[in-house]
């Protein structure tokens, strides 16, 4: 492979092309150091135009390519596998701009670009790029687009799918695909951007995108309520949609084990309660004429709900630093329970409306197939996402309970199938779930996919072994 590193060196410079195993380790660890795999180089371009030239020269020695953004992905996507016959190309070096066109509420961004970095260039235009990740800081909006990431304002906003106008993609055949128009209407054939949004790479390289932005709120309201039940947090989105409309931006579902954990492991964190309950909601609204209106509209609806029983309890933040320490009760959970040990995590959704049912159903089957185990439950209840992960019982060897992985995923994974639910709601298939998918997606659909996949990536160059 000497010919292929060289001509790799040619086209974006030696520098950029790292084969040094202390150079390259960072790029071949999974962030969580569950995996590492073994990269025959790691190439860092700058632009799209050196995307392609070195799509077109992998394609031409039939070296396969691991796209990779910020590895902070969750199923093993963005990392290669052990045989070191594959190359890792980093976008992290394509961090532009391109453009904001505040008429049209769209910015232009290249792949390696932060989530944060979008975050701070639409508020510093009174604007609002509303996709929200407590990984933000590190990743970025390639793989954002890629695995068609989630967060905490798709209630309001939708996924990264949805706040997506516009691609630019490089292709397996090393070909570049302008599809960067900011148009919300055009009907003129397949959609080509949505085949490569959720595709984590498979079939060709994402290098930009044109973005939806919004108007920025004058205010955000967040509270934390007390529930005795997900039937009652059921209830309450159900009134917080009839009235507070859109203004509701977020509604997290936290269960009292969540707290629990926060507080043990994580510093500075306190119960904003006086007494323990059973689950909690974080509930968040935005507001676009005044902060007094957005105060007005949310008390009065949190008065309401207490006075009818809905709600047990509410704290309401007064600022944006009591605002802050709400979110990071439910930001820092899954540390938390990282902290507490090793844990079988699913990123599972279900109908809204079968959430009460799913968490008692699967929660009671734990209970008797694995007595004493912990369920750690928490996540978007307004878009139907929720963690579902399951720790080991107090006092038990964590080593010892991870070898159930396998039944407990069954477990789970067979209870969202019944509930007609998706076992990777937000963070994709990556390597980690593409067996698993077999058990329940249709012959017809993955045979659809795969007709895909033959299609735009016909020798199987792009990220190998993910999803198909």
């Amino acid at each position: 492979m000497t010919e292929f590193i060289q001509q790799c060196r040619n086209a974006i410079g030696a520098s950029y092309v790292l084969t040094d195993k202390e150079d390259t380790f960072a790029y071949e660890q999974e962030w969580r150091q569950r995996l590492r795999g073994n990269a025959l180089a790691v190439l860092r371009p700058a632009s799209t135009q050196e995307v392609a030239s070195l799509i077109t020269i992998c394609k031409s020695f039939g070296v396969s390519v691991v796209p990779q953004g910020g590895n902070t992905g969750l199923v093993l996507g963005s990392i290669p596998d052990s045989g070191g016959k594959s190359v890792v190309l980093s976008l992290r070096r394509l961090n532009n701009v391109r453009a904001i066109d505040t008429a049209n509420n769209t910015l232009t961004a290249e792949a390696g670009c932060l989530l944060s970095a979008i975050q701070q260039a639409a508020a510093k235009v009174d604007r609002l790029y509303p996709l929200s990740l407590a990984s933000e800081g590190s990743c970025t909006v390639g793989g954002n687009l890629s695995t068609n990431a989630g967060g905490t304002a798709v209630l309001r906003y939708g996924n990264a799918r949805d706040l997506c106008l516009g691609l630019e993609v490089v292709t397996a055949n090393g070909d570049i695909w302008d599809g960067l128009r900011g148009l919300r209407k055009d009907n003129t054939g397949y959609d080509l951007r949505d085949l490569f949004i959720g595709a984590e790479g498979t079939l060709g390289i994402i290098t930009a995108a044109t973005l939806k932005l919004y108007p920025a709120p004058v205010a955000n309201m967040t509270a934390l309520v007390a529930l005795k039940s997900p039937e009652a947090a059921l209830l309450l989105l159900n009134e917080a949609s009839k009235k507070l409309g859109p203004t509701l931006t977020g509604f997290e579902l936290i269960s009292r084990i969540c707290l629990q954990l926060v507080i043990k492991h994580i510093p500075n964190q306190s119960d904003p309660f006086t007494q323990q309950y059973p689950y909690y909601v974080l509930l968040e609204t935005s507001e676009h004429q005044s902060a007094e209106l957005a105060t007005v509209f949310i008390r009065d609806f949190l008065e309401a709900q207490l006075n009818q029983g809905h709600i047990l309890d509410a704290v309401l933040a007064e600022n944006l630093t009591q605002a802050n320490a709400l979110w990071s009760l439910r930001e820092n959970i899954s540390m938390a329970q990282a902290t507490e040990g090793k844990n079988i995590k699913h990123d599972i959704s279900v109908p809204i409306s079968s959430i009460p049912a799913f968490i008692a159903t699967t929660n009671q089957l734990l209970a008797h197939h694995f007595a004493g185990s912990r369920v750690v439950c928490f996540g978007h209840m307004g878009d139907g996402n929720l963690h579902y992960n399951v720790s080991p019982a107090d006092g038990q060897s964590a080593d010892v309970f991870i070898q159930n992985q396998e039944a407990v995923n069954r477990l789970v994974h067979d209870q969202v199938h019944h509930f007609h639910g998706s076992i990777s709601a937000e963070h994709g298939l990556g390597a980690l779930k593409k067996e698993e998918i077999l058990r329940y997606k249709s012959l017809i659909e993955m045979n659809l996919m795969r007709s895909i996949k033959q299609a735009l990536d016909p020798h199987n160059l792009m990220n190998p072994g993910k999803i198909i």
